[in-house]
């Protein structure tokens, strides 16, 4: 993992935002019954076990039971899927 890029990811926290549409993914994809899923997705990526690692454009965040991706440039938050049971 690149300390620079989650530190930049961390540092930008206050920019994360996504669409409606990513919305309404992030809910049906996660089960989650709440109206603020960008804070959600903030509070996930601030825990310290979570890995943040950057491929490309994008961000991929790893928390204990979800996988969140994030567009580097914009800050935006694309989907978030549960990670399957192994």
């Amino acid at each position: 993992m690149n300390d620079n890029n989650k530190s930049e990811l961390i540092l930008n926290l206050d920019k994360l935002h996504t669409t409606d549409l990513g919305i309404e993914r992030i809910k049906r994809n996660l089960c989650l019954d709440l109206d603020d899923v960008v804070s959600w997705c903030r509070n996930k990526i601030k825990e310290p076990t979570s890995s943040i690692t950057r491929r490309g454009k994008n961000w991929y965040i790893g928390a204990a039971d979800c996988k969140i991706t994030v567009n580097a440039y914009s800050y935006t938050i694309i989907t978030a899927h549960k990670l399957k049971n192994k």
